[in-house]
C-alpha cells in the first residue's frame, strides 16, 4: 500500500475533495475534470477523490444515455429519475466521507480514468 494513502489530508485537501464530489450533483463531470487536471500533481488525496468523482460522473452520463434511448419504450423516464436520485445520494455520501479525510470509492462505477 502506498504511504500517500496513509497520510492525513489537510483541511484544504478535504474541502477541495468535498466540493468536487458535491459539484457533480449540479455540474456533472465538469468540476471533477477541472480539479483532476489542475490538482492531480499537488495531492494524492485530491487526485484519488477527483478521479473517483470523474469516473462516477462519466458512468452516470453513460447510464443517462441508455435511459434516454429507453424513453421510447417508456422505461427511460423511471430510469432517469432513479439515476438523478442515485447521483444526489451517492455524491452526498462521498462528500461526507471526504470531509472526514476518508477515501471514498463509488459503487457501480466504471474505472475509466486511472
Amino acid at each position: 500500500m502506498s504511504t500517500d494513502l496513509l497520510t492525513v489530508p489537510s483541511n484544504d485537501e478535504k474541502n477541495i475533495a468535498t466540493i468536487t464530489h458535491l459539484g457533480g450533483i449540479l455540474f456533472s463531470f465538469i468540476p471533477a475534470l477541472i480539479v483532476f487536471l489542475l490538482k492531480k500533481d499537488d495531492s494524492e488525496f485530491i487526485r484519488v477523490q477527483a478521479r473517483e468523482a470523474l469516473n462516477f460522473q462519466i458512468t452516470l452520463l453513460l447510464a443517462q444515455f441508455v435511459a434516454y434511448v429507453l424513453i421510447f419504450v417508456l422505461v427511460g423516464f423511471l430510469l432517469l429519475g432513479l439515476i438523478w436520485l442515485f447521483n444526489i445520494v451517492i455524491c452526498i455520501i462521498a462528500a461526507i466521507s471526504s470531509s472526514k479525510g476518508e477515501h471514498y470509492h463509488y459503487p457501480f462505477t466504471l474505472r475509466l480514468i486511472n
